[in-house]
């Protein structure tokens, strides 16, 4: 069985004049994943299209300095801790934690100098690309030291597979993801209305006014949120509060790979199938993004101009006992992964 052909390059340099690298992985069909180690980050995923050529479909910067300036997360590896902490608090084992606040009055996806930041060590293994990160005890706010290791492969079978394990030297909350975009129409295209999307989900956690779940779980039934079967999200969004989606989905949470969600670009006959380990799927499209001159080619990114599927925990699950358990403790191992499986209908 043959593997993807690795190749490695230079993306740039930070501003601190740290060398960015540059991995791309071409599997036996044509399809293209690129990723950098600043943030341990997606930068392009190029499928094959029907006839010729190939599209990319994830939104992203061209440039070093476009990945430093991000407020949006494109294609980056969120931690310590995703989605968003209750106005950056939470109490572990009697003892009280508070984080850098940065969305609004909360703390979101590892707060300014989160994982997305940092250059991560990285190296060829196997058919795949390993990143290593250590977060030392204290970073962000956050107790013990945090070994985590994301391992991204391209397999022949149009798969990007994304596995996550980390360790701790103290006990603390671990929620890992990848936050990158999509659109299947490719990364340059005005929406994602002519998407039809399915989660595979009976239930969601509402939220409140910031967007931190009430704590309750609700089913999607008879509602907006009911994605069960297709739904064209351009018949559809605009119903949505708060300006689209930008919700967790329930999923199973027995550990095992299960179907998460599925995304139909009828015009290019694209699909993409999500599959993870996680407890809960974040629907995001988008809501935020504001035009900005700053994508790939040229490209500039409005809102509603791509879509986000972040297999994770539950969001503020450290100040919600009845949400799945987030709390890593010393000598466990967090251990998930994601697949996004690409495929073009007949």
């Amino acid at each position: 069985m043959s593997s993807p052909l690795v190749t490695t390059d230079i993306f740039g340099k930070t501003t601190n004049g740290d060398v960015v690298q540059r991995y791309t992985l071409k599997n036996k069909n044509g399809m293209v994943l690129q990723l950098i180690d600043l943030g341990a980050t997606i930068t392009s995923i190029q499928i094959p299209n029907k006839c010729a050529g190939s599209t990319d479909i994830v939104l992203g910067h061209a440039t070093v300095k476009g990945y430093e300036n991000d407020n949006y997360y494109f294609g980056e590896v969120v931690g310590r801790v995703c989605n968003r902490i209750h106005h950056g608090k939470f109490v572990l084992n009697g003892e009280e934690y508070n984080l850098p606040i940065n969305n609004g009055p909360n703390h979101i996806h590892g707060g300014p100098n989160g994982f997305s930041r940092m250059i991560w060590d990285s190296a060829i293994d196997g058919d795949g690309i390993k990143f290593k990160y250590t977060s030392v005890d204290g970073e962000e706010g956050y107790p013990g030291e945090l070994a985590t290791h994301v391992t991204y492969q391209l397999t022949e079978d149009n798969e990007v597979i994304i596995h996550y394990i980390a360790n701790t030297s103290k006990p603390t909350p671990v929620n890992l993801t990848n936050h990158c975009y999509f659109n299947l129409a490719g990364h340059d295209a005005v929406d994602i209305y002519d998407h039809l999307v399915m989660i595979n989900a009976d239930y969601y956690t509402p939220v409140d006014d910031i967007v931190i779940p009430t704590g309750e779980i609700l089913p999607v039934e008879g509602s907006v949120f009911d994605l069960r079967t297709p739904v064209l999200l351009g018949d559809i969004i605009h119903k949505v509060p708060g300006g689209g989606y930008d919700n967790n989905y329930c999923l199973q949470s027995n550990k095992e790979k299960h179907l998460a969600a599925r995304v139909h670009h009828p015009k290019s006959s694209r699909m993409m199938e999500v599959y993870t380990t996680q407890p809960g799927i974040q629907f995001y499209t988008a809501n935020f993004l504001d035009g900005l001159a700053c994508g790939k080619n040229g490209a500039t990114y409005p809102k509603h101009s791509g879509l986000c599927l972040e297999n994770q925990n539950y969001p503020n699950a450290i100040n919600q006992p009845n949400f799945p358990n987030t709390v890593l403790n010393p000598g466990d191992v967090y251990d998930h992964t994601t697949w996004y499986k690409f495929s073009t209908l007949e």
